[in-house]
């Protein structure tokens, strides 16, 4: 079983040191992180606890689970690991093209065409 905690509709005022305060009172926190926008600097509402066991953390989750944090129902559960190959897939090369059809469109083009 895995010790990686997500933790969910986090308050907005919730920084790393009072998450990883939080869920010390279950054993030790390899690392606690807040998630943060890239842009504004400001927390995404979600993070994730890494604890040193696996049977610590199920205790957190247990006890955690659906607590209120600010007037804030909080969702804790265990991570799901990370899909691969995911992303936004806007600015890959594939992206804009069109299925190889001769009888659609004008070709490779996104727009503009049908069949004629």
């Amino acid at each position: 079983m895995s010790s990686k905690i997500y933790v969910g509709n986090l308050p907005y005022s919730v920084t790393d040191s009072s998450l990883k305060d939080n869920f010390a009172a279950f054993g030790s926190v390899s690392s606690a992180k807040v998630m943060m926008d890239r842009e504004t600097g400001n927390s995404k509402g979600f993070g994730f606890v890494e604890m040193a066991s696996a049977e610590a953390a199920q205790a957190a989750i247990t006890a955690l689970h659906g607590m209120s944090v600010d007037g804030r129902s909080i969702v804790v559960s265990l991570a799901r690991p990370r899909e691969e190959g995911g992303g936004s897939g806007g600015n890959s090369a594939v992206g804009y093209s069109s299925a190889k059809r001769s009888d659609v469109g004008y070709g490779t083009g996104g727009h503009g065409g049908g069949r004629y």
